[in-house]
């Protein structure tokens, strides 16, 4: 920028008179930034707020703020003089608004996220020539940026861009002989969200196998990739996996969004007494802590959010998982690769020879495995997995059952946390009733009690739900569930004693329900067989 050119002041309008190039940026070895005037058909689709080209709002750190009275958003550091040139583009006068650089990507976000599905359905539908190989595709591609218009792109573009923002986990795209299906999976449901004409199947499915790196001409058998992606600043890692069915490839895109992986201890939605339970437990030096449940029920998420709680640098932090779902400054992660022989096993014996304080590992699958994380818990680390067990207890009888000696794992086991998901109701929209007479006695409550009901608004797209929060139970292994163990006693000998204090699942979730937190259907869902003795 040159001695004279003054920044311009937050709120003021713009004098700036229509025609006027943009001055040439310093260290630009290119000439004007000219934005060409909008054809009529494109300006149809110049609806507020997107008024401004993305391509040119990323690059030049303007965005719509406001429509009514019109404002622009400029980013802290931005060039000032990018607004001359959006002065002519728009043709009217506007004020500006200085963003600082967070808050100006999550504006960005917002503002061209929207819509970008109806748009590409639309071009899809024109039957337009598909480059199926395009060239020099970017590691990470940013969803928002439309200069590709080829329509298989912008309609997964916009699919991508639609989920993330909606908080969808799964993306399921699905061939049938009467069209393709997407249907998405929002809060543990899937629903279905879009229908195409089959056709539209071979070019999808082949693009998305460009954008994950897969083999695009073998469709016989399954394939597994990964994309990385950005959503206006904001980190995508999607896992790709495809599948051959009777009318063509299945495929399920898998969002991570790469925020989750700084979710602390306390967001969970423990009650005080279990996150005080939890936090005892990962204070000790050595042993092995488990979390129990079944696929989807937010294992990974807790186990990463204890890490977050131990990455204090003053540990050596080391994993090994099938696969590794989020990158954590700080931890060193390792990848199963069962082609070359790196089985849990293998990568955690491995591990070992690595000085480690604290060790995680993916889960707990076999004899081999356990055998070597007690044998790693004596030998001073502290080690946290996963195992798929209904309840807390049951994880207990699940190491037994894998042949782990009964004095070992008394000596080493510290504590087990089992979890499920449930819906929140939507708090705009929910509505009181009475318990219903074939509920109430399922979750123990009075018939006559209070609870809630989904019924659906625009803040929650008409689900009645907005968001999950989990339900937890905890055994925390003390002196006597340690001489329980080392008996050989039985699940109902170490669960009474593990909850005279504690609550059990069944519980925690009729808590939840009295509390208007979830419907009773939810509640019975994740804890009916635990029910009765709740």
């Amino acid at each position: 920028m040159t001695d004279d050119a003054q920044p311009l002041p937050t709120g003021d309008t713009v004098p700036l008179p229509l025609g006027t190039p943009l001055p040439q940026a310093e260290g630009d070895g290119g000439g004007p930034h000219a934005l060409p005037l909008p054809t009529p058909d494109e300006a149809l689709e110049l609806v507020a707020p997107l008024t401004i080209p993305y391509a040119f709002a990323r690059k030049f750190g303007t965005v719509v703020h406001t429509a009514d009275p019109l404002t622009i958003a400029l980013r802290e550091g931005a060039d000032p003089r990018a607004l001359i040139e959006l002065r002519r583009h728009i043709g009217r006068p506007f004020a500006i608004a200085r963003v600082e650089g967070p808050a100006f990507d999550r504006l960005l976000s917002d503002a061209y996220a929207m819509d970008g599905q109806a748009t590409a359905i639309a071009a899809v539908g024109m039957g337009d020539e598909l480059d199926m190989l395009a060239d020099g595709i970017p590691t990470a591609e940013d969803l928002l940026d439309t200069a590709d218009d080829a329509p298989a792109i912008r309609l997964i573009n916009g699919i991508i861009a639609d989920a993330a923002r909606n908080g969808v986990s799964d993306i399921h795209i699905e061939p049938y002989e009467t069209g393709l299906v997407v249907r998405m999976r929002i809060d543990g449901v899937l629903r279905e969200t879009l229908r195409m004409p089959p056709h539209v199947a071979p070019v999808v499915v082949s693009r998305i196998k460009v954008m994950a790196r897969l083999d695009i001409a073998e469709r016989r058998v399954p394939q597994d990739g990964r994309m990385a992606l950005t959503l206006g600043g904001k980190l995508l890692d999607v896992r790709v996996s495809t599948l051959p069915s009777r009318a063509g490839e299945r495929v399920v895109l898998r969002i991570l969004d790469k925020e989750n992986a700084g979710i602390d201890l306390d967001a969970l939605g423990m009650n005080p007494a279990m996150y005080a339970l939890l936090r005892e437990a990962l204070s000790e030096p050595n042993g092995i802590i488990l979390v129990t449940g079944p696929t989807g029920s937010g294992k990974t998420t807790s186990l990463y959010a204890a890490l977050r709680l131990l990455n204090d640098g003053s540990r050596n932090i080391l994993t090994v998982e099938d696969p590794v779902e989020y990158a954590v400054e700080g931890v060193g992660q390792t990848q199963v690769n069962a082609k070359v022989g790196l089985t849990f096993a293998a990568g955690l014996r491995a591990i070992l020879r690595q000085d480690p304080d604290v060790v995680m590992v993916g889960e707990i699958r076999d004899r081999e495995t356990a055998e070597i994380a007690v044998q790693a818990s004596l030998t001073g680390h502290l080690v946290l997995s996963t195992v798929h067990t209904n309840d807390a207890v049951g994880a207990i009888t699940r190491m037994r059952d894998m042949k782990v000696e009964p004095f070992l794992l008394a000596s080493t086991l510290r504590a087990v946390i089992a979890q499920r998901l449930v819906r929140r109701l939507c708090p705009a929209c929910r509505r009181p009733v009475e318990a219903k007479e074939t509920v109430a006695p399922l979750l123990g409550i009075d018939v006559h009690a209070t609870v809630y009901e989904a019924v659906g608004c625009p803040q929650c797209n008409g689900s009645g739900y907005k968001g999950r929060t989990g339900v937890y139970e905890a055994v925390r292994v003390d002196d006597t569930i340690r001489r329980l163990i080392n008996e050989g006693g039985d699940e109902q000998a170490i669960a009474a004693h593990a909850f005279a204090k504690q609550q059990p699942l069944a519980a925690v979730a009729r808590t939840l329900v009295l509390d208007g937190v979830t419907t009773a259907e939810e509640a019975i869902r994740v804890s009916r067989r635990d029910s009765d003795a709740g």
